[in-house]
């Protein structure tokens, strides 16, 4: 204090007669010192300073008595000022008293702060002495009341000193100068010492004490005592109401941070307050909302910046744990992901002590994770739970890494789980939608043609928590969700593990005959035999998974955006990537559809389902889904629809209770009538009417809209059943070991399931027996155009594109279905369906299908082509059956009326034409197959080899035809061996197989029978299928008007020529004599002509001119005799003649290639001729009539994959502007005898027809061609 203003304070209190004079006045200073001063005044001034305060001791008298005492005694007034606060110092709780004296003594505060300075500078510099706590909480209650201001008084702290008085303002609660002083320092740095921390959380004791009180109601015998308010008017108010408490507390509260791990008692009052006040307005099932309380999101703030960095101090506390997640689980998923994602990477990086508690916690971590086995899972186990309960987040990322390097840990590591809490189970699901979303790793392989295995590892470990534990699983739907919105299909593979795991529901290619034979029956047998693992303890966990999807509206969004992605798969999100790729994408889509579709019909209810879903109508015209899925998942409210209504019409009939079976069918077709008309209306607009004159949209909805449990009852499958149930009865009655009781309850389980397998048995034959009598009222308006129009016979194509092609890759049922139906149309004798001609477009040419489908869709393919097969080839192993099931069936029929398109049919293939038919189909099948495996394509190879293991019990049954398989399988499985290890895999297994069923291989001649002729014609064609493509070293391809022609070796083709014409010329000799026999044995031949009107005409045609026909005959046969003579010549000259171009030009490689190819076409040409020749007989007897053109039955390929993936639509297996009757029963009458083989498959010449119209006298408007 200066010396100046302290002299001028002393001379106020000294009288006027002892001022000295004018001159000591003005030039004179006193001075106080100690010689001056009397201890006697210091000795009164303490006795009257700390004296007991009562009723007449004021600040106002003491302050008289104070002036008195220094003017009598000459007292310094700075030491009295320091007297008076060393007096505080030692009465702080008479503050009432000294801060009214201090002010009153000392008005200008920097003086006050200079002494207080004095003092704080004297601890600062003493290394013995310690700032005591009386003099910080004199500074704080000096503060508090004004006396001084926090910024004069700050520059004479040191930093301990700060933190010091910081902890005075909290305890005599002056919130307002400890927030300032706060804000002086760094963050955190004030509130991490801890007897700051613990001085604010007392003082947050006191202010939340009434509010806790009043709302968070305790035991009587836990009231515990109460908080007393905090001291002084100027004290933080206490809150009595939610709206205080914002306005008061929670400033508090964020300002506390982590450092409220301290008080662990706090942290529990808060948490319950704010979990009373958000839901102070709802009811237990209603969820809070920000509209409903004001405090939603300033509670959100608290778990963020408080509670959540707080747990993270607390280590193995569960009970915090858990009292966090019943706050926070009243929150969506999305706020909940968001607190989780700062509480794991932003609070770590803002705070150095965490840092250190993460860095101990993932030491710790590693270790466990090293020692995770299925012997040690309960040790392990509650060692991760201790870990997790207080940091649980970069914990789990850290074992979500090591679950995707290493998938063995999945199941040790699930099981270990089961010590978490709540919110541990909650974080968990965060991360894994963070690992998926935030992935920088590839999510596939490095030669891009498959899916990562991380990828798949995190889909198996979420497939398994979720299903085991209840964490909710709204956050990962809505990624998946979100991801096909953006047109990424691959996260699909979680929702399939999911719905796989937590249903029971297997989205299973490869399942055996018996399995699908189960899948064709009720929900309980599909249960226990349609699936590879038994459904058991899913009802749980799909019950869960079916609320999440209704809760979110899931359920539908999902369905549709699937099956939207499926063409987004193959031209968006895959337009760079491999062709396998694209397919193992498109399976995964169309799989997780199946699966998922299947879920929501066998879970939901089907008010449900109806409500959800729209309508058929919709889905089709709206949402632009394919007829297919719009099908599959509109069919469940099909069947509920009709069964509903034929209870109530069966109800409103008066004799309900006494009604005959016929009359139950009649009301059952009544039921469907209604039901199904208004869906037959809304599906005539999605084609054009063209296709309407072929087939009816009845017949199409009765298509879609049927299932295998509506035409098949699997008998077997259910006896099966019954007697595994059976023996594991008499198991469990045999067994010693366990318990009486369980084994009575064992018992009566089996005999529960095996009564209610027999009653779905018997309800499944009451329903199959409806619906064949629902089927036999519609067939006769299944196929009605037999117009004129009509001519090209487009039925079948119809029926194909439009049903069988788009349903059979859908899946494996439903290609068992597609066959099952095949047949069923046979079987009701349906009117104007060819069921020859449909099996014959089926088997003619499956190059083209078999190229377009994917891998799990050539599985399927390969089932309904197998499952046709067998029918097929059960007609050809005994006349009975094919006289019993095909004979006199309108599918046989080779001869329809104009006038009458129902007449009944006056001719049929008999039973030797059929299996030459027979012959045909595996003829053609084999060549398909071959052209696939020469292909060199990776799809193609693949698709063919898959087919051919999937069709092996009925193909190949012909040992020539085997061999040839035989030799094309070696050939790549050769070249594949180094190359594409899954191709060498694949052929390794089905050279496997097939040597194995080489035993039971036939003979052609025991396959059908076959005149001499046929068989040597036949024997031609199967070399020359074989050596088109055994030369594949020398063989090169061109393409030639669209089509692969196969150049061979010419030394190869000029031997196989100079054989055919020897024979030729050895049976010249042998023909008019064999010609009678010939004749006879082939009495009836098959032909099929297009007439104008548009019907079949199937003609038995004999000789009606044997005497000059015959010697006709004989002439041509000479002249045609002498040119085969001339053609050997030519041929043999020729051949000289190439041997000597091939010595000279052999250096010359590339001019020999082009001679080579000139050569092939020449020498190709003749041979077609000598063969046409040869045959002449026959096709003056045997001959197809094509008003719109000639057939070409070869095959047309192109091996760029470009025309199948791009430039071809899938949907249609024909193009539109080829003409349908091309493929008319024609081609199958020339294997009627077992001549079809070696004919050539070029289009004749326009002269040759018109000589052939000549001797037949037939008319100008119809063109011929030989059979092919």
């Amino acid at each position: 204090m200066p010396k100046h203003l302290a002299q001028k304070e002393t001379l106020k209190n000294v009288p006027d007669f002892v001022l000295l004079s004018k001159k000591q006045r003005s030039y004179k200073q006193r001075k106080f010192n100690l010689f001056r001063e009397e201890s006697e005044g210091y000795a009164k001034l303490i006795a009257e300073l700390n004296q007991e305060i009562s009723g007449n001791v004021t600040a106002k008298n003491i302050l008289e008595i104070i002036k008195s005492l220094i003017g009598c005694f000459n007292l310094d007034p700075n030491r009295v000022l320091d007297v008076i606060l060393e007096s505080f110092e030692c009465r702080p709780d008479h503050h009432q008293f000294f801060i009214p004296l201090l002010r009153s003594y000392m008005s200008d505060p920097k003086i006050l702060c200079e002494v207080l300075g004095f003092k704080y500078c004297f601890y600062q510099t003493s290394t013995e002495e310690v700032t005591p706590k009386s003099l910080y909480l004199v500074t704080a209650l000096m503060l508090q009341h004004s006396i001084i201001a926090l910024d004069d008084i700050y520059c004479w702290y040191g930093l301990n000193q700060k933190f010091g008085l910081c902890e005075a303002l909290l305890k005599v609660g002056d919130w307002t100068h400890a927030e300032q002083l706060t804000k002086k320092l760094p963050d955190h740095c004030m509130l991490e010492q801890h007897p700051v921390a613990w001085a604010l959380c007392q003082l947050l004791h006191a202010v939340i004490e009434p509010v806790y009180r009043k709302h968070c109601l305790l035991a009587p015998q836990l009231l515990g005592d109460p908080v007393p308010p905090p001291g002084g008017s100027l004290a933080p108010k206490c809150a009595n109401t939610f709206q205080e408490l914002k306005e008061h507390a929670i400033p508090m509260m964020v300002a506390l941070g982590t450092s409220m791990h301290y008080d662990p008692v706090l942290m529990y009052k808060v948490l319950r307050l704010t979990h009373a006040a958000l839901t102070q307005n709802c009811s237990e099932s209603q969820t809070p909302t920000p509209t409903d309380n004001n405090l939603y999101y300033e509670i959100i703030t608290v778990m963020d910046d408080v509670i959540l960095p707080s747990l993270s101090f607390m280590e193995s506390n569960c009970c915090i744990a858990e009292q966090v997640w019943n706050i926070l689980q009243l929150y969506p998923y999305n706020h909940r992901y968001c607190l989780y994602s700062r509480w794991k990477n932003d609070t770590y990086q803002n705070n150095a002590k965490l840092l250190r508690k993460r860095g101990d916690a993932l030491k710790k971590m590693k270790s466990l994770m090293k020692r995770v086995s299925k012997e040690n899972i309960k040790p392990v186990g509650r060692s991760i739970g201790k870990l997790t309960h207080a940091s649980p987040g970069f914990l789990f990322d850290y074992m979500l890494i090591q679950i995707q390097m290493y998938d063995n840990l999945i199941n040790p590591v699930v099981d270990s789980l089961k010590y978490l809490t709540s919110l541990s189970y909650d974080v968990l699901g965060y991360c894994l939608v963070e690992s998926l979303a935030s992935a920088d790793r590839d999510r596939f392989k490095h030669d891009g043609t498959s899916i990562s295995l991380w990828l798949q590892s995190l889909a198996s470990f979420c497939g398994a928590i979720f299903k085991k534990y209840n964490i909710e699983l709204t956050g990962l739907l809505q990624y998946v969700a979100n991801q096909l919105k953006a047109q990424k299909s691959l996260d699909l593979l979680i929702l399939k593990e999911i719905v796989q795991k937590m249903a029971g529901i297997e989205a299973a290619e490869e399942m055996t005959s018996e399995q699908l034979e189960a899948m064709a029956g009720g929900d309980l047998l599909k249960g226990e035999a349609g699936y590879f693992s038994q459904v058991r303890n899913t009802k749980k966990a799909s019950q869960r998974l079916k609320e999440i999807l209704s809760e979110h509206d899931l359920t539908v969004a999902l369905c549709l955006l699937m099956a939207q992605q499926r063409y987004c798969v193959v031209y968006k999100e895959t337009d760079k990537s491999h062709l396998k790729l694209v397919g193992k994408l498109y399976d995964q889509c169309q799989d997780t559809l199946v699966q998922f579709g299947t879920f929501l019909g066998s879970t939901m209810s089907m008010e449900d389902y109806i409500n959800k879903f729209p309508s058929i109508h919709s889905m089709l015209s709206e949402f632009h889904i394919h007829a297919d899925v719009a099908f599959f998942l509109a069919r469940p409210t099909f069947s509920h629809a009709i069964n509903a209504k034929y209870e109530v019409l069966r109800k409103a009939d008066p004799n309900s209770k006494k009604m005959s079976l016929t009359a139950k069918h009649q009301k059952y077709c009544e039921a469907v009538k209604e039901i199904m008309d208004p869906i037959v209306l809304s599906v005539r607009p999605l084609h054009p009417l063209k296709v309407w004159e072929d087939i009816s949209p009845q017949f199409l909805v009765s298509f879609w809209s049927l299932t295998m449990y509506d035409l098949f009852v699997p008998v077997e499958s259910y006896q099966r059943e019954v007697n595994k149930l059976k023996q594991l009865s008499l198991q469990v009655m045999d067994s010693k070991d366990t318990a009486v009781s369980k084994l009575k309850k064992e018992q009566e389980r089996y005999t529960s399931l095996m009564e209610k397998l027999q009653e779905e048995k018997k309800k499944q034959q009451e329903h199959v027996e409806k619906v064949m009598v629902r089927l036999k009222q519609e067939k006769d308006s299944w196929f009605l155009s037999r117009s004129a129009k009509s001519a090209k016979n487009e039925t079948i194509t119809q029926f194909l594109q439009l049903c069988i092609f788009p349903r059979c890759t859908f899946t494996a049922a439903d290609a068992m279905y597609c066959a099952k139906f095949v047949l069923t149309i046979h079987s009701l004798k349906t009117a104007n369906f060819s069921t020859l001609l449909c099996y014959d477009r089926l088997f003619c040419d499956i190059t083209y299908s078999v190229t377009s489908c994917t891998e799990n869709e050539a599985n399927r393919y390969g089932r309904f082509l197998c499952a046709m097969l067998e029918t097929v080839m059960r007609w050809h192993a005994e006349k009975a059956t094919f006289e019993k099931e095909c004979s006199n069936y309108p599918g046989f029929v080779t001869k329809f009326r104009v006038s009458n398109q129902f007449s009944e049919a006056t001719d049929h293939v008999g039973y030797e034409n059929y299996r030459h038919v027979c012959h045909k189909w595996h003829y053609k099948i084999t060549k398909a197959m071959v052209v696939c495996l020469d292909s060199k394509d990776y799809v193609q190879i693949r698709n063919a080899l898959i087919i051919l293991i999937k069709i092996l019990p009925y193909f190949p049954v012909l040992s020539k035809l085997g061999q040839i398989i035989e030799r094309k399988i070696e050939k790549v499985k050769d070249e594949e061996k180094n190359q594409r290890q899954d191709l060498f895999i694949l052929a390794t297994s089905y050279i496997g197989q097939l040597k194995a069923k080489a035993g039971t291989m036939i003979r052609e001649n025991d396959f059908h029978q076959m005149g001499e002729k046929a068989s040597k014609s036949a024997e031609i064609n199967v070399a020359k299928l074989d050596t088109s493509s055994s030369t594949q070293p020398l063989t090169t391809s061109k393409q030639v008007n669209g089509e692969i022609k196969q150049e061979k070796d010419r030394s190869t083709e000029k031997h196989v020529a100079v054989e055919k014409t020897k024979e030729s010329s050895s049976r010249e000799g042998k023909e008019r004599s064999e010609r009678k026999s010939a004749s006879r044995q082939q009495s009836e031949t098959i032909s099929l002509i297009k007439s104008g009107g548009g019907t079949i005409v199937i003609e038995n045609k004999r000789d009606s001119t044997p005497g000059s026909s015959k010697e006709k005959q004989d002439k041509i046969k000479d002249k045609d005799y002498e040119g085969k003579e001339k053609a050997s010549k030519k041929e043999e000259r020729r051949e000289e003649n190439e041997r000597e171009k091939r010595s000279k030009e052999r250096k010359e490689e590339k001019a020999a290639q082009r001679e080579e190819r000139l050569a092939l076409r020449e020498a190709s040409q003749r041979e077609e001729r000598v063969s046409q020749r040869d045959d002449r007989t026959y096709r003056e007897e045997r001959y197809i009539e094509m008003s719109s053109g000639n057939m070409k039955d070869d095959v047309r390929y192109n091996t760029g994959i470009e025309r199948y993936y791009g430039g071809m639509d899938r949907a249609h297996y024909y193009p539109r502007d080829m003409p349908h009757d091309e493929r008319d029963l024609s081609s199958l009458s020339n294997s009627s005898s077992g001549s079809a083989h070696h004919r050539s498959q070029e289009p004749p010449e326009v002269e040759r027809e018109v000589k052939r119209r000549k001797l037949d006298g037939s008319s100008s408007s119809k063109v011929s061609i030989p059979v092919s």
